[in-house]
């Protein structure tokens, strides 16, 4: 097996500077307008069901396509891209009959980003470009009745959801990915899940990759999709030791700036953020431009909060070169030293200093 990046290396790397990820991969592949004949390709082209949005699907039918949208995330300045996988588990999968295909999705997301990656490597030997395996969050949740008549029941198990995360983690570390890298969570179980998942491939496969996991507040209330504030949802999860924890999506960088306060008050994680480019108008379209953007996280780095920086829904290589611009010469935060206090978490934190 090829030399992986370590998380030892990685922390090096975030110690040095703030590292920029990509952008908004949907954003990008909604502006071809593709059809459902785009979509299927010749080798789907008599699938039994529609197919379109399934852009995961994208890496077998339209790899230059999502190679390009890499491409142009790099050429911005990305250090760090996302692989084309983010609902490529064979849960999410099965709204398009397709869960037999989810490892091979992974794999070749992973494989596509890899070879642009190294292209970029090449190039430029002093700034090595990486790829993080993405593992979605799924389209269910372990943690709450999907049935308002029916509390107590559950369209996921915490097994299921293991078996999922597992086959893609695996298909990911297989394709070339870097990192792997537990997004947009919005259920902290369905994240555990996860993460249960990809240490016990790690263990199989004896290769030990970096992990980073963000969570996703999802309103106003500050808290996540399952309940958990900031502080409560990184106390629940610090046990996986990622190197770095973070959050996005669902706000723009204003309403995101107190969560990622906090959350870099209380990491001993390196932190990550990407954000929305503001809420959707009433086209569900983002508004938020590449310079009002890249200001409001240039005071982000100013304030210390960042190791790690990019963009997801509404964000667009244009975005991310201001931001990489912005953040250019600003020092990267300290994590926090580790305190060895007791932590508990439920919907709130609960810390006993001593």
């Amino acid at each position: 097996m090829t030399a992986r990046l370590t998380a030892q290396q990685f922390r090096q790397l975030l110690e040095q500077r703030i590292l920029i990820l990509d952008g908004a991969m949907g954003t990008m592949i909604q502006q071809h307008r593709l059809q459902e004949a785009d979509y299927r390709g010749s080798e789907f082209a008599s699938w039994p069901c529609d197919v379109k949005g399934n852009n995961d699907l994208l890496v077998l039918t339209q790899p230059d396509l999502i190679a390009d949208i890499h491409r142009q995330y790099l050429q911005a300045g990305a250090d760090i891209v996302e692989t084309n996988s983010f609902n490529a588990t064979s849960i999410a999968m099965a709204d398009y009959q397709m869960e037999s295909l989810s490892a091979r999705i992974n794999r070749e997301s992973a494989a596509l980003a890899r070879k642009v990656c190294d292209e970029f490597t090449a190039l430029e030997p002093h700034k090595p470009r990486f790829v993080a395996g993405v593992l979605g969050p799924t389209n269910r949740t372990a943690s709450i009745s999907p049935d308002v008549n029916d509390p107590g029941f559950r369209n996921v198990s915490f097994e299921e959801l293991v078996e999922a995360y597992t086959e893609s983690t695996r298909a990911l570390i297989e394709g070339g990915a870097d990192i792997i890298m537990l997004e947009t969570i919005f259920d902290t179980l369905n994240a555990k899940a996860a993460a249960f998942a990809v240490l016990q491939v790690f263990d199989e496969v004896g290769v030990k990759l970096p992990v980073m996991i963000s969570g996703t507040i999802t309103d106003a209330s500050g808290r996540t999709l399952s309940g958990q504030t900031t502080e409560a949802f990184y106390h629940s999860l610090a046990h996986v030791e990622p190197v770095c924890f973070g959050l996005n999506c669902a706000l723009g960088p204003d309403l995101l700036r107190p969560y990622v306060e906090t959350l870099s008050g209380v990491s001993e994680a390196f932190v990550s953020v990407h954000p929305n480019a503001g809420l959707p108008n009433e086209f569900g379209e983002y508004d938020l431009g590449p310079e009002e953007m890249a200001a409001e996280i240039a005071d982000w780095a100013k304030q210390g909060f960042l190791n790690i920086v990019g963009g997801c829904c509404g964000t667009t290589p244009e975005h991310i070169k201001a931001i990489a611009q912005a953040v250019k010469t600003a020092p990267p935060r300290q994590p926090k030293a580790a305190a060895h206090s007791f932590h508990l978490a439920g919907l709130e934190a609960f810390s006993l200093e001593w």
